[in-house]
């Protein structure tokens, strides 16, 4: 079932024909073929190319083969080389040969770009849309825990910030990813329908009229980039590779904090497994999920990158190989985001850990040290004192604000009462966070 062969003597041998048939995974793009030819068609009539009469015959086939794909009654299956000849054999099947004058003015290679950048961009909204989703629950459940907690550098305990901040690190981190799909969004937006093979076609097409049923800013402005470019997949691919990396970071510190080391939080039970032997374990297995397919969506980019590098104007076959890459990483990032929202939003946090960590870990050094400095001392040699006290507490087993003021003066005569409320953590962070106001206690 061809929609070419005229000028082929000889059968296509199967192992060629399967070779070749992309419709065992382009059935995907079903909804947008036929939407992208009810827009040509409409479009051939008010051009005078086909008669009112057989535009309604036309496009009467496809939106009934489109409801019966939809309601089940019509499998998507056979000896078909792509979803394209699915639905034009199929509607002639259903509408005799008018249906045959689908096709007219319109190649594969302009049909296939016009399908992909419409999956592609619903695809994309979509991806936006559960960031947003992401992006209010890191807001809402960092306002509801915002006690104070250390951060790290090196994993190492650093400074105090609190839980709230944290995760506003990574709110900051989605809204960039949000805006690059944002732009690739604004990047693709252009119709190719009327490219032709490469070079346009004979007939007096109305690339407007297209455009604007199909919901596209414009028209692409060159036919021979228009069919065979497929940079917009390249960029929303590594546009998710870069959101998957972000989940991931995000994942390894929810593993970690999960861990009995740490017990920072806890895991809510829907996003978390058990073991099959030790049935005390509560493994963070959607976070290690996501973690794990971030490697997933960067083979995807690599492999795209990889068959575009080197392919000569215009279409070549080798194109036919965007479209798996596209849709896993496509799938893969909506399921990662949706899980990790379900994650964040369920989690709950321990707070009395937190502040245990906190005062072992010496993470107002920094401003003890910045009190000497304000005190006159230079910072190299502040830096060198506070180093010399915070050995003094590990060999007493105390933290820097336990000391006695007697103790502090054997590092230096510049410590006065006033140390205790310029190193207390909370002071330090509404003097180091300013955008932290307030925090719960």
């Amino acid at each position: 079932m061809k929609l070419w062969g005229g000028r082929f003597k000889d059968e296509e041998s199967k192992l060629m024909e399967d070779f070749n048939s992309s419709l065992s995974f382009d059935k995907k793009l079903y909804y947008e073929d036929i939407k992208g030819s009810i827009a040509h068609v409409k479009m051939l009539c008010k051009s005078n190319i086909i008669s009112e009469n057989e535009k309604d015959k036309i496009l009467m086939g496809l939106e009934k083969i489109l409801e019966e794909i939809e309601n089940g009654d019509l499998k998507i299956e056979g000896d078909y080389e792509d979803i394209h000849s699915f639905v034009e054999i199929n509607l002639i099947k259903k509408i005799g040969d008018v249906g045959k004058k689908l096709h007219t003015g319109r190649s594969r290679n302009d049909q296939v770009a016009v399908d992909m950048r419409l999956f592609s961009k619903d695809k994309a909204i979509k991806v936006k849309d559960e960031l947003n989703k992401l992006l209010n629950f890191l807001i809402k459940v960092g306002d509801e825990n915002n006690y104070i907690m250390p951060g790290y550098t090196h994993l190492q305990r650093a400074q105090v910030v609190t839980f709230r901040y944290h995760l506003r690190a990574y709110y900051s981190m989605f809204k960039r990813d949000k805006k690059r799909i944002e732009n690739a969004i604004d990047i693709m937006n252009e119709n190719p329908l009327g490219c032709g093979a490469l070079a346009g076609t004979t007939y007096d097409l109305d690339r407007e009229f297209t455009t604007s049923k199909l919901g596209f800013e414009k028209p692409v402005d060159n036919f021979l980039d228009g069919v065979s470019d497929r940079d917009y997949i390249i960029e929303l691919i590594s546009s998710f590779s870069i959101i998957m990396m972000h989940l991931s970071r995000l994942s390894e510190e929810l593993i970690l904090w999960s861990s009995s080391e740490f017990k920072f939080i806890e895991m809510g039970d829907a996003y978390a497994t058990g073991s099959s032997i030790m049935p005390q374990k509560k493994n963070p297995d959607g976070a290690e999920l996501i973690r794990g397919k971030t490697g997933r969506v960067y083979g995807d980019l690599m492999g795209i990158l990889t068959t575009m590098k080197g392919i000569p104007l215009a279409y070549n076959k080798d194109m036919q190989e965007d479209k798996e890459p596209f849709f896993d990483a496509a799938d893969t990032v909506l399921s990662c985001i949706k899980v990790m929202g379900g994650i964040i939003s369920t989690l709950k946090v321990n707070k009395d850990n937190l502040m245990k960590s906190v005062k072992r870990g010496f993470l107002n050094a920094t401003e003890a040290a910045d009190y000497l400095v304000n005190k006159g001392m230079a910072f190299r040699d502040a830096h060198k004192v506070i180093g010399e006290i915070v050995i003094y507490c590990e060999e007493k087993q105390s933290a820097i604000e336990d000391l006695s003021l007697e103790d502090l003066k054997k590092f230096s005569d510049l410590f006065n009462d006033d140390i205790y409320e310029f190193i207390d953590y909370k002071n330090s962070i509404n003097k180091g966070i300013k955008s932290e106001i307030g925090y719960n206690n």
